[in-house]
């Protein structure tokens, strides 16, 4: 649960850092294209350690509906900011593409992480 709060806090200083860089005028879709990915790794992380401390073997269907469910719900929330938002859709994807490539990148150091503990005390 650490994890997750770590991920909030960085995901929201480099949304800041980029409003300073871009300007103002840009925050909404700095602000928005950052919120999906984020909620989405966030809640992933989540579940990964729950799952994989309580039951290792039920990580793999997890991980398959869950990306499945992303899939969904990254198009759904996609469209609707393009669409049903008033927001410019280039500083938007660069945003929700930057957010979502860093932030999984981030899950994927996590998971490693995890899984190592885990062998170094299985070979205690």
């Amino acid at each position: 649960m650490k994890a997750a709060g770590w991920i909030a806090a960085g995901s929201l200083a480099a949304a800041l850092g980029a409003v300073a860089v871009a300007g103002r005028g840009a925050a909404p879709e700095i602000l928005l294209g950052m919120l999906a990915p984020l909620v989405a790794t966030s809640v992933s992380w989540v579940l990964t350690e729950r799952t994989y401390t309580r039951a290792p073997a039920a990580l793999t269907a997890l991980t398959t509906s869950g990306f499945a469910a992303k899939m969904v719900f990254f198009g759904a929330y996609v469209a609707a900011v393009i669409k049903g938002v008033e927001v410019k859709a280039v500083p938007f994807v660069v945003s929700f593409t930057s957010f979502f490539v860093g932030l999984y990148a981030v899950e994927a150091l996590l998971m490693r992480n995890l899984f190592s503990r885990e062998i170094s005390r299985r070979s205690l």
